[in-house]
């Protein structure tokens, strides 16, 4: 039977029945929430595999274009078809991650295990020395007993947490261990998925084209494409860029450290690449926890390494880090910050890293649309003019 949409309370019927099917759908969503989650949650696990590959491709991409544009690009591969081209800077990509993820599971992996192993271990007798040290420190000043038992008692509360710290580290790498384990088939899929996504990257493009031209108008089409050039230039150039950054700024701590026989070193400066990731904040999230580690074992050292991570941190801001990342976000620091605090508030640690470009690129589309506002009303498009 054919519906005739023109007559008022046909329409009225079809859409009251709608709105009434929704709502019920709504309460048994929220009446069941927790088991509505998991179903969810067990639904998207079916496309692990491929979140695991599309974002191994896309951070391998890097080095294939690397591969590509500078190696092949060479006397020796000239002639070469674009296929066999392809091939081989897949074949050097992943040679080059097996080969840097070999060394580190074979050198570095088991010092750190090692280091942390010992520092759990070791802790209390460092902590019983600082302990003896502090009393006859006041007790040599002559300081009331009062104070000195209120010094006591936060000391105590910060050993006791601190313990807890490094004896959790333990578990920690234990169940990051576990978890890689468990999804091992996983990230095995994950790489096979991503050396299809890397073959035909170019088509895959292409496909994405076809279908957003396919749905919406030419001109919308158009901006669609546009903003995902923009946040791809933003991500790209900020995850490759922060990546290689920390990567150096790790092994330049280690160099340094090392030469200073500072305690823990591939430790320290495990910890101080890694945070380095974290705009902003990374290096005082990484340099507090290291300071400790050290002064556990020689207060004087941890005072040197402050002045180390100081000095390496000032070549990273204005030598290292500009000619790594080239021109900035667009954003202020204002905004670096209000961005961190707002996206490490709701995603965690996830949301630290990748804050800043989500923000920068947010900031570049209002931007856009204001500036574009302003125009076709005959104002002004730059800040200054209207201060």
């Amino acid at each position: 039977m054919k519906v005739k949409w023109n007559i008022k309370y046909t329409t009225i019927a079809i859409y009251s029945f709608i709105v009434i099917c929704c709502s019920i759908i709504f309460y048994l969503i929220v009446s069941e929430l927790s088991s509505f989650k998991i179903k969810v949650g067990q639904s998207l696990s079916i496309l692990n595999p491929f979140v695991i590959g599309f974002a191994i491709a896309y951070l391998l991409n890097f080095f294939l274009k690397f591969y590509e544009t500078k190696v092949l690009n060479l006397n020796f591969a000239k002639n070469l078809k674009p296929k066999s081209k392809r091939g081989l800077g897949i074949l050097f990509t992943y040679a080059t991650v097996f080969l840097l993820l070999y060394l580190f599971l074979t050198f570095v992996f088991p010092q750190l295990t090692a280091s942390v192993v010992g520092l759990a271990n070791d802790i209390p007798y460092y902590i019983n020395d600082i302990s003896k040290s502090l009393k006859n420190l006041m007790s040599d000043l002559n300081i009331g007993n009062e104070y000195i038992d209120i010094a006591v008692d936060k000391w105590n509360d910060f050993v006791n947490y601190t313990i807890k710290f490094i004896s959790n580290l333990i578990p920690m790498i234990g169940n990051l261990l576990k978890l890689i384990a468990s999804s091992i088939w996983n990230i095995v899929l994950g790489l096979i998925i991503s050396i299809y996504m890397l073959i035909d990257k170019e088509k895959f493009f292409a496909l994405s084209k076809k279908v957003t031209y396919s749905l919406f108008s030419e001109s919308i089409s158009n901006k669609i494409l546009e903003l995902t050039h923009r946040s791809n230039n933003i991500f790209g150039k900020f995850l490759s860029g922060k990546i290689l950054d920390s990567f150096i700024i790790g092994i330049l701590t280690f160099i340094v450290l090392s030469i200073f026989k500072m305690p823990y070193a591939i430790l320290v400066s495990f910890i101080v690449g890694i945070t380095n990731i974290i705009p902003f904040f990374g290096p005082f999230i990484g340099a507090v926890p290291s300071f400790f580690i050290i002064l556990f074992v020689s207060p004087i050292k941890a005072l040197w390494f402050l002045l180390i991570i100081l000095v390496i941190q000032q070549i990273d801001g204005n030598i290292i880090g500009p000619k790594i990342l080239g021109e900035s976000l667009g954003i202020s620091a204002f905004w670096i910050l209000f961005s961190l605090l707002v996206t490490g508030k709701l995603f965690g640690l996830v949301g630290m890293v990748i804050g800043v470009p989500l923000f920068a690129l947010i900031y570049s589309i209002i931007k856009d649309m204001v500036e574009n506002r302003l125009k076709k009303k005959g104002l002004p498009s730059e800040t200054s003019d209207y201060m």
